[in-house]
């Protein structure tokens, strides 16, 4: 990493603050740091932990670890990243490698898109460890994601923030577009790992108490999630002893 111009950060929401510390000693004066992460803040986190330019950047891909050191694509692959004086040239490096690239003035919107998504489907895939394109399928779950929707959608105008093209469109868009996947929470949840939820649907529960904007169907989503995690935490510690 020593001499670097561009670092891709693409660690979990939970470890921005540790994988920041690892890499700050080894960081050239002029790198560039490109947030490729779920969640809204890692951009601004960084920011605050790092003296470099940080450039945040919404992700759409469909991915899972399929075995050590192999990564299979399930759908997509596309960025949107802000708007800075470094980011003509990153986004044209970037399509020149073929990833396709769109430079935004609202990438804070693109983010709360993505997460409204993420809140969608992650902890449901995560709770029934089925993939998008079967768990809509179930009985209920289209009112279901309608809510989680609409409770992210009214979070997000309560915090100011101006959400780019059809919102409810996208989310029923990532069930045919990503049928096969299973959310990062979930593949996160059957390795027995921590999952970003916190920054998830946990996020817009936090957020929408600062707001006053009920999240019932978020809170809830989060809430099993946590309680999987510690049933999985407590049987590894077992496990252990």
């Amino acid at each position: 990493m020593q001499g670097a111009q561009l670092v891709l950060f693409c660690v979990k929401s939970t470890d921005t603050e540790s994988g920041a510390a690892a890499i700050k000693p080894h960081l050239s004066p002029n790198v560039l740091v490109l947030s490729l992460q779920n969640g809204v803040e890692n951009a601004d986190r960084l920011r605050a932990l790092l003296p470099r330019e940080v450039i945040a950047a919404a992700v759409y891909v469909g991915t899972e670890m399929a075995g050590p050191g192999h990564v299979r694509h399930h759908g997509r692959g596309e960025l949107v990243i802000e708007r800075s004086k470094a980011s003509g040239d990153l986004g044209r490096a970037l399509i020149a490698a073929g990833v396709p690239t769109d430079i935004s003035d609202n990438v804070r919107g693109a983010l709360w898109a993505k997460l409204i998504t993420n809140c969608a489907y992650n902890a449901l895939s995560a709770i029934t460890q089925l993939p998008y394109g079967q768990l809509v399928k179930g009985e209920g779950v289209t009112v279901v994601l309608r809510d989680l929707v609409d409770e992210c959608v009214a979070v997000a105008k309560a915090d100011g923030v101006t959400l780019p093209g059809d919102v409810d469109a996208a989310v029923r868009k990532i069930a045919e577009t990503a049928a096969g996947q299973y959310s990062s929470t979930a593949q996160d949840l059957a390795r027995g790992k921590r999952s970003e939820i916190d920054h998830l649907n946990g996020f817009i529960v936090r957020r929408g108490e600062a707001l006053g904007v009920a999240t019932p169907a978020n809170g809830m989503l989060h809430a099993i999630v946590k309680l999987i995690e510690s049933k999985v935490a407590d049987s590894s510690l077992k496990a252990v002893a």
